[in-house]
């Protein structure tokens, strides 16, 4: 317990959930990274695919950078809309689920998801490989250093977004005024012009006499991958200070236009210095090298490349995490993912992203060729999306001004979507084929947990009025060793909560020579009680098991006896993900000696249901100073308890669900 809070720091209480809140310059750093660092392979998507037509074909980069502006424009504006339309968050998502259905909506969860995931491991590999680039020792420890930065930025995430956004606060402006300066410098007064780049080039050797329609096209698709990363301010408005709103679309239209002045002015440096793709140099490293050389300037600027390439994962950190509470919450994800965790984020969230991007690190050892034709596809299929759902937002709405509003959200939408169905056709052999098998695995996961949940609320009538409460019946167990003032307080406060009081005394198989009355479990319980009961032998000296068999409305509680070694406090009730049953674990009372209860409320299934209980387990807590009882199975219709280490200084009233 220490540990963990010394390396995530204390607990949050919600009254300080302000605290974790960011404004519009640290939402630059925790929601805009990766849309900024797009500009590091952006232009150099788009070169590669004019490059097939030749050097001729290469002209056309600036006019197909101005669409693709454009085209950013559009999204800026629609997702302004989006922030305030729709404030709660989830972006793509939320916009599908309230205007083009249940299943679209599915449809754009799972590929905001796919992409999210992508997104930390591009962004990541795409660092470190700029890095093993420049140093060549460290290319054998490629995949390690792959996992030891998700490790830092999932621990930064673990302790707050705020901790996160603010530690990478200074890397993001100084990665923002680093290429201000390159364009400045290279349009006005550049260092080294006539600079000689390394490496052989990428362009075709033949020339073409016309450049086909289809090549544009291709070129304009891979220029887009740019503008990954414009949705995700939409996913996370509500990680924004009050008024989110205003703050949200503020840092959407400082993120656009930051983006679009860096994306014009790179491309006006690409046709001044005529550069064309190399191997073994970036575009942007070429362009840094014209403007300033390749001095003491141009190495600090490529290692602070490289590390905000790697940090540009953050922005999936505090965008997923709020995608999936909003399906937890639509029951299409476990509900535990819309509960937040002591530092008040989404802990199951950051660890689910961060274990499926470790796992799709370690599947293509950190390589980002690998990764690459995966990319874009996610979260382009979210922008043709929300495009298509504001439209029909618009022409239901109808209020001032929809009519143009309708009309930015409809050029965008079909500008995004030729811009995906090119990433599938023609990505769909070098890898495209894994996103478009995992979208429907996804989505068929969404339908068997909603299934789930739909199920379950129909088994307990969820939302149905429900019969007048009747009058329960009670049975307190007591379990001792031995007679002490410990066991006396125990009997008092149990006759005080049922009506009918259990005693069982237990024997452990060391104490074979104490007086005979206590050499095994006793159980007295009355012939009409419940219906049915049972008492069983397991075969090992020691370990009785008893079993009561309960159903509504009869609770079982057990109060057991035990010392706390200080002040305890109030416990924690267990959770747990997929149990429907429900557990009141009561503060105990006073220092030392106390008594705590732990009750079980059957849930209402057909048939009776048990409840199986270790006497042997409950009494040694108070023997040798162990947690009380913890379930070891998720089952809702019998759990069975086993005992866990207490550490000191630990309420011995806290229990959890294994």
């Amino acid at each position: 317990m220490q540990l963990t809070r010394t390396l995530f720091g204390r607990p949050l209480r919600p009254s300080e959930a302000a605290k974790e809140e960011i404004n519009p310059v640290e939402g630059l750093s925790a929601l805009s990274l990766d849309a900024l660092t797009s500009v590091a392979y952006g232009p150099q998507a788009l070169l590669v695919a004019l490059g097939a037509g030749g050097l001729a074909a290469l002209q056309l980069a600036p006019w197909i950078t101005l669409a693709i502006v454009a085209l950013l424009v559009l999204l800026v504006a629609s997702y302004t809309q989006v922030i305030s339309a729709y404030p709660s968050g989830g972006g793509a998502y939320a916009v599908a689920r309230a205007n083009l259905g249940a299943g679209l909506s599915l449809l754009a969860g799972a590929a905001l998801i796919v992409d999210y995931v992508l997104t930390v491991a591009v962004s990541i590999a795409a660092g470190v490989g700029s890095l093993t680039s420049a140093f060549s020792p460290l290319v054998p420890y490629a995949l390690p250093i792959c996992l030891g930065m998700l490790a830092v930025i999932t621990f930064l995430n673990l302790r707050g977004l705020a901790e996160g956004a603010r530690a990478f606060l200074v890397p993001t402006l100084a990665f923002i005024a680093a290429i201000l300066i390159v364009i400045a410098i290279g349009l006005i007064h550049p260092l080294a012009p006539h600079l000689k780049a390394p490496g052989g080039p990428l362009v075709a050797t033949h020339t073409l006499e016309t450049v086909g329609v289809l090549l544009i096209l291709q070129a304009f698709a891979a220029g887009c991958s740019a503008l990954t990363g414009v949705e995700a301010i939409a996913n996370g408005v509500p990680l924004f200070r009050r008024p989110q709103v205003t703050r949200a679309r503020q840092t959407e239209l400082m993120l656009g236009t930051l983006l679009a002045v860096m994306l014009l002015g790179l491309a006006l440096l690409i046709q001044r210095f005529h550069v064309e793709p190399r191997t073994g140099d970036a575009v942007l490293n070429q362009i840094v090298g014209y403007a300033l050389g390749r001095g003491w300037a141009f190495v600090g600027i490529s290692i602070l490349v490289t590390l905000v390439l790697a940090l540009a994962a953050n922005t999936s950190f505090g965008s997923l995490p709020v995608l999936a509470s909003l399906l937890a919450k639509d029951n299409r994800l476990p509900h535990g993912f819309a509960i937040r965790g002591d530092r008040l984020v989404f802990n199951r969230g950051i660890w689910a992203l961060a274990l499926l991007a470790a796992i799709l690190l370690a599947t293509t050892g950190g390589d980002t060729d690998s990764l690459i034709p995966l990319f874009a596809i996610g979260v382009f299929t979210g922008f043709t999306l929300a495009q298509a759902g504001m439209v029909r937002h618009w022409l239901r709405e109808r209020s001032q001004g929809w009519w143009w509003r309708c009309g930015i959200n409809g050029l965008g939408g079909i500008a995004s979507g030729v811009a995906t169905l090119i990433f599938v056709f023609s990505k769909f052999r070098e890898g495209a084929w894994v996103v478009v098998v995992a979208i429907p695995l996804l989505i068929l996961l969404f339908v068997r947990i909603s299934t789930y949940y739909r199920g379950l609320a129909a088994e307990i009538h969820l939302g149905q009025r429900p019969a007048r409460p009747a009058p329960g019946s009670t049975t307190v167990v007591v379990p001792f060793t031995q007679l002490s003032r410990l066991t006396s307080q125990a009997l008092s406060q149990a006759l005080s909560m049922g009506d009918e009081v259990v005693a069982v005394t237990v024997v452990f198989a060391e104490d074979k020579g104490r007086q005979t009355e206590l050499e095994a479990v006793t159980v007295e319980f009355p012939e009409d009680q419940g219906p049915g009961r049972s008492s069983r032998r397991p075969g090992h000296a020691g370990t009785r098991e008893c079993r009561w068999w309960s159903s509504p409305p009869h609770t079982t509680r057990w109060s057991v006896p035990c010392c706390a070694t200080s002040a305890p406090s109030s416990p924690r009730p267990p959770t747990g993900w997929w149990s429907s049953s429900r557990w009141c674990c009561p503060a105990t009372s006073g220092t030392r000696p106390s008594t705590t209860t732990w009750t079980w409320f059957s849930p209402p299934r057909s048939g009776a249901a048990a409840t199986s209980w270790s006497p042997g387990c409950l009494s040694h807590c108070a023997r040798s100073r162990h947690r009380p009882p913890e379930p070891s199975s998720s089952r809702p219709a019998s759990h069975r308890y086993r005992p866990a280490p207490l550490r000191e200084g630990t309420p011995t009233g806290r229990a959890r669900r294994r």
